[in-house]
């Protein structure tokens, strides 16, 4: 069952060729009611209402997506999907639709839903987008005439131009003829003038030889001269240095002073060095004897050990004596008893001997 679309707008009728002309582009099944060009029909159950040139879009939206529509002038809005039956309202009881559970055949089609008048809200808003849209194509319009007007006068402006230049390329070009014949006048005079200086070309042709001799004698002269300026400005640049090179000799024979002042004081110290290493070996020679004197003499005092008593009294804190020593040996120390070993360590005597003195040179 095909379904009625019809192209409506408030105050304004929209071509349907047109809209015919999309449609059948893009959906070959859609015809034309020759009877009434502003009908469509096709199969769907889709309605929708367009009250804007702009919900061209939606419709095409919704074929894409959907089987067909119908547009109505009433506001009214129903969907449903293809191959689908309009939705009824089933039993509370059961879910049966109200022919029964078991009613044959196919369901009865759904009934558009009644003509509603469009809300005066709504109408209120189309003619204020139209007014818009006739407000902006008035101001397009304005300034179409304004930039038509603009263009008149820049026309005139480049004709009234175009005239001066054409003036202007007359004057040239009369300009151009008078110079180009005054040239030519003076070409013939020069064409004359040169016949008459034909005899002089033998005169010109040896002042040019006389001329070409002298030039390489100029440039050997000029090449003399540079190599003499060069000199001089060597010999004048050596002259400068010369004060430089006597103050230098001058530095040189006060540093060679200066060393040798060093170098003797350098003998003299060397000398009073050696002195006193000498008396400083000397010294060590002794000590070092000294020392073996006092390690025999240690040596000899190592046998001997003494108590409280003395040398014949029994010993101090020995378990033969009448008394025990206050404190023990906690610290490996016998009362009056000389160790073996020297006291500060065996080598330390040694060692002293054997360093040598360091002395700071200046």
């Amino acid at each position: 069952m095909s379904q009625q679309i019809v192209l409506w707008e408030l105050g304004i009728w929209i071509d349907p060729f047109i809209h015919c002309g999309v449609l059948g582009f893009l959906f070959p099944s859609f015809r034309i009611d020759q009877r009434n060009p502003y009908s469509l029909f096709s199969q769907g159950s889709l309605f929708l209402i367009l009250h804007q040139r702009n919900h061209l879009s939606l419709l095409l939206n919704h074929l894409f997506s959907f089987g067909s529509l119908e547009i109505l002038n009433d506001g009214s809005l129903e969907m449903a999907s293809r191959h689908r039956v309009h939705r009824e309202p089933l039993s509370a009881r059961r879910g049966y639709p109200p022919e029964g559970p078991y009613a044959r055949g196919p369901p009865p089609m759904p009934r558009p839903p009644p003509h509603i008048p469009p809300h005066p809200a709504v109408l209120e808003e189309e003619l204020e987008l139209q007014h818009v849209e006739m407000r902006r194509l008035v101001a397009d319009n304005r300034r179409l005439i304004d930039d038509r007007m603009a263009l008149q006068r820049d026309l005139a402006a480049a004709k009234e131009e175009l005239h001066r230049m054409n003036l202007a390329i007359g004057d040239i070009r009369a300009e151009h003829e008078v110079h180009s014949r005054e040239l030519i006048e003076k070409g013939m005079k020069l064409e004359g003038d040169l016949r008459a200086a034909e005899p002089l070309k033998n005169e010109v042709a040896q002042l040019r030889a006389e001329v070409q001799k002298l030039s390489n004698l100029k440039q050997e002269l000029g090449g003399k001269v540079q190599t003499l300026t060069q000199d001089v400005a060597r010999l004048q640049a050596d002259n400068q240095q010369i004060p430089m090179m006597r103050a230098e000799i001058d530095g040189l024979h006060q540093e060679l002073m200066r060393a040798r002042t060093m170098v003797d004081y350098e003998k003299k110290a060397n000398m009073e060095f050696m002195e006193q290493r000498q008396s400083m070996e000397k010294n060590l020679v002794s000590m070092a004897r000294e020392v073996e004197k006092l390690r025999a003499e240690l040596a000899s005092a190592d046998g001997r050990h003494w108590g409280a008593g003395g040398p014949y009294g029994p010993k101090y804190g020995s378990p033969d004596g009448g008394f025990p020593a206050p404190y023990a040996d906690g610290y490996g120390v016998h009362l009056g008893a000389a160790e073996k070993g020297p006291m500060y360590g065996a080598g330390s005597a040694s060692r002293k001997v054997h360093e040598k003195p360091r002395t700071n040179r200046r």
